[in-house]
């Protein structure tokens, strides 16, 4: 029995100088890792491509990491790439996740490497930028990949690299993003142990924040088709107007949120950010056509206003005379981004040491949607954001603005707080802690 508790007593310390190790070499190597990052960041930012499109930058992922050695598989999510890092010590299997497609937005920030690029997208062409940020993502998670690729003899347990496509949400009509990389059997041969992502955002300087729990909100579609009577614009006693009824929809479904849930529980947003309808300014249209959004932290919320916005549509449409048709779920939908408390309270340490003491603790959920939560809900999951104004900045435009604007000093906190993650965890798990 004692020689038996000396090697364990001998295996912890081995793995225990080992994650020390570890960090130690990625102080010594950080600036040429960062290097890495910024080249690597930039490139991506200049070719940004729409989600399902991803085909030049897939090839660039995978062209990145063989040059490290590594194996990259193509066959996930249309334009995914995942590759394994094997470490030379006994450990568990974490994932690593960075999202990959770019946004249907014109760039106005002057960059030497700001986005040029254009693409059809609805029928119109358009700008495409990484507004969110996703080209910061890509560069963190290829600047980790290179750094434990060649420290594989410090690194306990494996590394699963996921490079996702389609996080904005896949083309109507098509499946993507982490619910089709699941469906297609991205966890059933090497189930993760646990698995850790990022997101930028507007905020301090290499800061990061976390909430534990429900840390980001659930996400659904929908469309509402009214269908009125075509006229002349100079006769509308003629005909039924579906413009000015979808106008009357769009300002009682505002009544839901501040009206009929009661917000002393939980948080909703419903939000209209499409309306189409007409041909010409002298003819009232036969139809209209509405799109938005329901963000909730609860499912109970999602169904509640599933129901009024249905019950809304249809009244309101009955008291023009006309008639509306109320679709959900027409693009997919995410449900709410869960950190892991377990997780959320081993690991702030970690995220703090790597944000050199500039780490928050978020108080509520955002409303913004991330379809991370699929991947939590199979295995443990922690989603952090990081900040990345420039230094001595407090405000700035944020995601989706063509004006979004990454540091690419603040990234270092990013590739930290991943290895540090990395092994943590990895000496939590080999501890049986």
């Amino acid at each position: 029995m004692k020689k038996f508790l000396i090697l364990n007593l001998m295996l912890l310390l081995a793995i225990s100088n080992a994650a020390e190790e570890l960090r130690l070499q990625l102080d010594q190597d950080l600036d040429g890792v960062m290097t890495k990052v910024t080249n690597w960041r930039h490139y991506f930012h200049q070719y940004p491509e729409l989600s399902n499109r991803e085909f030049k930058t897939q090839k660039s992922i995978a062209d990145a990491l063989i040059e490290m050695g590594l194996e990259p598989d193509l066959s996930f999510g249309k334009t995914g790439v995942v590759a394994f890092i094997r470490g030379q010590k006994p450990g568990p299997l974490i994932a690593l996740r960075a999202d990959i497609d770019g946004l249907p937005v014109t760039e106005k920030l002057n960059l030497p490497f700001s986005s040029k690029e254009k693409t059809m997208y609805q029928g119109n062409e358009v700008g495409v930028m990484h507004a969110c940020g996703h080209d910061a993502h890509i560069a963190v998670l290829l600047g980790v990949a290179s750094f434990l690729s060649q420290n594989t003899d410090k690194l306990s347990g494996d590394i699963f690299l996921i490079f996702q496509p389609a996080e904005e949400g896949a083309p109507e009509g098509e499946e993507g993003g982490a619910e089709l990389m699941l469906k297609e059997g991205l966890f059933d041969a090497e189930k993760p142990d646990a698995i850790f992502g990022l997101h930028v955002s507007n905020g301090l300087h290499g800061g990061i924040m976390l909430k534990p729990g429900p840390a980001m909100a659930s996400a659904e579609a929908f469309r509402i088709t009214i269908e009125g009577e075509q006229t002349h614009g100079s006769r509308p006693w003629s005909g039924i107007d579906p413009i000015v009824t979808a106008s009357d929809i769009v300002s009682t479904l505002q009544t839901i949120v501040s009206r009929r849930l009661n917000l002393l529980e939980s948080q909703a947003v419903v939000t209209v950010g499409i309306m189409k309808a007409g041909t010409r300014n002298n003819i009232i249209p036969s139809s209209a056509m509405l799109e938005g959004t329901i963000r909730t932290f609860e499912d109970s919320y999602t169904d509640q206003i599933r129901a009024e916005i249905k019950l809304i549509s249809e009244n309101v449409a009955e008291a023009h005379g006309a008639k509306a048709n109320v679709e959900f779920k027409v693009y997919g939908g995410y449900p709410v981004t869960f950190n892991d408390l377990e997780l959320s309270e081993k690991y702030a340490s970690s995220l703090s040491e790597a944000a050199d003491g500039k780490y928050y603790e978020a108080r509520v959920p955002r409303t913004g949607a991330e379809d991370f939560s699929f991947y939590a809900q199979q295995v443990p999951g922690l989603f952090f954001f990081l900040g990345v104004n420039a230094p001595g900045i407090e405000d700035s435009p944020t995601n989706h603005s063509p004006y979004f604007y990454v540091d690419d000093n603040a990234l270092s906190s990013g590739v930290k707080a991943f290895i540090n993650l990395v092994e943590d965890y990895s000496s939590d798990f080999n501890a049986g802690s």
